[in-house]
């Protein structure tokens, strides 16, 4: 119930995503009562004008009744609203409140709108659909497929999907494939879902295809490659095709292993990849597309934000995370793909901070969603190359000595790959010949090999 305080606060703060001014009834209040059920419910105030200015309307006995009648008989399922009328220095003012509607979308005369900031804006078909379908707790991808058959799915993928899971699984699963199949409701009415196709396809289909293209510029494609099969089969394809055209640099820090530093944060990358896969629309004819720059990656793909979810809520993380694809995010978090729902973008954010790199921009395009990731300025932490004083080791017995020279030696060649023995041999004030003993004994340790003629090339470091 509002009270006089509670419509004074709604007039002061303005037209907003759950409250609007109208100088009388009207057929778009219905509209914007029907608006407000369909996303996150609010408040509809009769008598005050866009400024916020109370007019107040005039009511008889009955007037207020049959207002709500006709939103009753004018909304599909029935709109009762809330309705207050307040007193305002003698002018009337009345409220009509509504609360998300459990049952969506709802619909006035046949149509469907949403709220969308201090606006009312109708629904395409897939949004009406994937309210629905949210609304009876469920997603397109868990209605059987009409199309595709038992047959037309790898029982040994879905085998190979089981060893998986156990490895995460305290108690294992012990049912046969088609047992499996069963038991995820993937198999239902004598038919495979669509989910069960996706995830576990025997051959390649449209339906899942992801393109994606290394870009020299915005027309001038280098390399490119199509997916077209399973969803588990195309994260590591599609994380496969992007640290191919990517920058990676070897660290050399003294330990046994050598570390590897990529201009991009690979867990972040494998994290949209796997989101996307999550949260397409395989309803769209569209595809997802990939495009990796020489200095970002953008990521596109299929499928609106769903109604009530802002680009500024995903960013802040105000929200609650409801997959588009129950079951396919359910079998990859009993893969160990994903831990838990929602938290993905936080954590790609996160990465990228923590990597020194821009904020990656997400944006909604047409009907689809885009996610642009930027390159970090400097691929590897800063690393200021050993002041070494001269040296002139023993080429005798000493083999710590050697080690020494060695590890400095290529430690020197990986922060400057273009080096020749002679300038090697000045930075440690070394003989030449010395300096080519060493690098020799590497080249045949398979640590190095030179890349160019005796005069100009460069190394590459193999381990």
């Amino acid at each position: 119930m509002l009270t006089n305080s509670d419509i004074m606060q709604l007039i002061a703060k303005g037209e907003s995503q759950s409250a609007e001014f109208k100088l009388s009834m009207a057929p778009d209040v219905i509209e914007t009562l029907c608006a407000f059920a369909n996303t996150n419910g609010g408040s509809v105030l009769l008598g005050v004008s866009d400024n916020g200015a109370v007019k107040g309307v005039v009511c008889g006995k009955e007037t207020v009744q049959q207002w709500i009648n006709q939103i009753k008989n004018t909304t599909m399922p029935s709109i009762v609203p809330d309705t207050e009328e307040v007193d305002f220095d003698g002018k009337t003012v009345v409220a009509f409140t509504v609360q998300e509607y459990p049952i969506k979308p709802v619909a006035c005369k046949g149509r469907y709108y949403k709220r969308a900031k201090n606006a009312n804006v109708q629904m395409s078909v897939t949004e009406v659909v994937n309210s629905h379908l949210k609304a009876c707790n469920t997603s397109w991808d868990c209605y059987p497929d009409q199309q595709h058959q038992l047959d037309s799915i790898s029982l040994e993928k879905v085998a190979r999907f089981v060893a998986r899971a156990n490895q995460e699984r305290e108690n294992p699963i012990i049912d046969p494939p088609l047992g499996v199949l069963y038991k995820y409701e993937l198999f239902r009415d004598d038919r495979i879902t669509y989910a069960a196709f996706l995830l576990f396809m025997e051959c390649e289909s449209s339906l899942s295809t992801i393109e994606l293209g290394r870009f020299q510029t915005e027309t001038i494609i280098k390399d490119g490659a199509r997916f077209k099969t399973d969803l588990f089969a195309e994260v590591d394809g599609v994380l496969a095709f992007i640290k191919k055209h990517i920058n990676k640099n070897i660290v050399i820090t003294g330990d046994p292993q050598h570390h590897e530093v990529w201009e991009y944060p690979i867990e972040a990358l494998r994290e949209i990849i796997i989101n996307a896969i999550i949260h397409r629309d395989y309803s769209l004819s569209s595809d997802t597309v990939i495009k990796v720059f020489d200095d970002r990656i953008e990521f596109y793909n299929p499928g609106k934000l769903p109604v009530g979810l802002s680009v500024e809520k995903l960013v802040s993380g105000e929200y609650v995370s409801t997959p588009r694809n129950k079951k396919i995010a359910e079998i990859f978090k009993e893969a160990g793909l994903i831990e838990k729902y929602g938290a993905g973008i936080r954590r790609i954010f996160r990465a990228f901070n923590e990597m020194g790199a821009r904020r990656p921009e997400i944006v909604e395009i047409g009907e689809g969603f885009r996610i642009t990731v930027f390159a970090t300025p400097q691929a590897t932490p800063p690393i200021t190359p050993p002041i070494t004083p001269p040296i002139t080791p023993p080429i005798g017995d000493d083999t710590t000595s050697r080690k020494n020279l060695s590890e400095r030696i290529l430690q020197l060649i990986t922060l400057e790959p273009n080096l020749l023995s002679s300038d090697i041999a000045q930075r440690f004030d070394l003989k030449r010949d010395t300096v080519k003993e060493y690098l020799e004994k590497l080249k045949r340790e398979n640590f190095i090999r030179w890349i160019g003629n005796t005069r100009k090339g460069h190394w590459e470091i193999l381990k």
